[in-house]
């Protein structure tokens, strides 16, 4: 096996080939080398004779043990039924209670320990929460506080009552300061935050402005011309027509002149909600322009398209919207085309068009497909003389 395969096996092994459980295995790693390396330097000092080699043997082996158990626990995946998988205040205090034993146990080289707790407090300084880090100073100083009491309760003929005043103010600070800044590093994190979830709205307003039409909500005309060339192509490969129609309203100049803008809105906007609320969801409805809009039909015979235009056409012919001095009431003309194999949307969108027109000389509020014939007489609604909509 090549040494590149090797030393990826062994660390599938060590870490696992879960992405999550990798990391809480990396950083619980790095977390169990840092004690392995003070606990080689308190061995030292042991070896030095700065302390007892009998106590710090029994240390070392409950550290080196409670860390071999703590990784078990994550490599295996038991962690998991856990709040936090990756034992993170479980790792940070277990170092807190060794390194309050150690001091209790190192004798004269005792003034190490204040070190080791900055290391333990700095790595899981950007993990933890304000809470957790107050939470792991009243622990700390418990801990430590019990001791330092057993050291000045054991005495000695070297005990130095100062010294040890001097190594408990230390601790004091180290923890202190490791609070305070994890408290301003936790408002900075949450500024941060909230600044990232402004900028992502901003982001997707800014995206929603440039594809949607501001004033009904729905797709704008360049936005509608993207989809409609991507599912032409889409229609291309299935050999399926695509189906397009242009909607026009009727007399919405008269609408605007007569009530102004402002009720000429109120109908858009009441025109874009009715035709949706008939569409399927894979159906898109675009406004092209002023009071024209796009229609494109997912997956649809030009056969089946008709009817659905007929519907559309009638719950706009029912909606009304209250103005100053009467109700206002509007049509709709629409134009029906349908693709023809080789020919561009482009094309597609004049045939549209072209029907549009024929429905609108042919007396509005109706539905025209490109290449159908001309009526001889219709007297149905679809039909009606503009005379019967005395409101547009």
């Amino acid at each position: 096996m090549p040494h590149g395969a090797r030393c990826k096996a062994l660390a599938d092994w060590l870490l696992s080939t879960d992405p999550h459980r990798r990391i809480r295995m990396a950083m619980a790693g790095v977390s169990a080398l840092l004690m392995l390396c003070c606990a080689l330097l308190v061995n030292l000092m042991a070896l030095a004779g700065l302390a007892r080699k009998d106590w710090v043997g029994w240390w070392t082996l409950f550290t080196l043990l409670g860390l071999a158990v703590l990784l078990a626990m994550i490599r295996s995946g038991w962690s998991l039924r856990l709040r936090d998988p990756s034992l993170t205040q479980v790792q940070i205090r277990y170092a807190l209670v060794c390194n309050a034993i150690g001091y209790a146990v190192l004798g004269e080289a005792r003034g190490i320990t204040p070190v080791i707790l900055s290391l333990i407090l700095m790595f899981g300084i950007f993990g933890m929460t304000a809470r957790q880090m107050a939470g792991n100073m009243v622990f700390a100083l418990a801990v430590f506080g019990t001791a330092i009491a057993t050291v000045l309760w054991q005495g000695g003929p070297d005990h130095k009552p100062a010294l040890e005043l001097a190594y408990a103010a230390m601790i004091v600070l180290v923890l202190a300061g490791s609070t305070f800044i994890a408290i301003r590093l936790q408002r900075i994190r949450q500024r941060l935050m909230q600044q990232k979830r402004a900028l992502t709205r901003a982001l997707e307003r800014i995206g929603h402005l440039a594809t949607h039409d501001e004033l009904t909500g729905l797709v704008n005309r360049r936005r509608m011309s993207e989809l409609m060339h991507a599912e032409w192509q889409r229609c291309e490969r299935n050999a399926r027509p695509l189906v397009l129609a242009l909607l026009d309203l009727d007399h919405f100049k008269h609408i605007n002149d007569t009530h102004g803008h402002a009720v000429g809105d109120q109908v858009l906007q009441r025109f874009a909600r009715t035709v949706q609320a008939a569409l399927r969801s894979t159906d898109v409805l675009a406004r092209w322009g002023g009071e024209e809009f796009v229609l494109m039909l997912y997956d649809t015979d030009p056969d089946h398209a008709r009817p659905l235009l007929d519907r559309v056409r009638l719950r706009v012919q029912a909606q009304s919207i209250a103005a100053a001095t009467q109700t206002v009431r509007a049509t709709v003309s629409v134009g029906l085309a349908a693709g023809e194999p080789g020919e561009s949307v482009e094309h597609i969108l004049e045939r549209a068009d072209a029907a549009l027109y024929l429905a609108k000389a042919r007396g509005r509020n109706r539905v025209v497909q490109h290449g159908e014939p001309a009526p001889v007489d219709t007297g149905s609604l679809d039909g009606a003389p503009e005379s019967l909509w005395p409101e547009i």
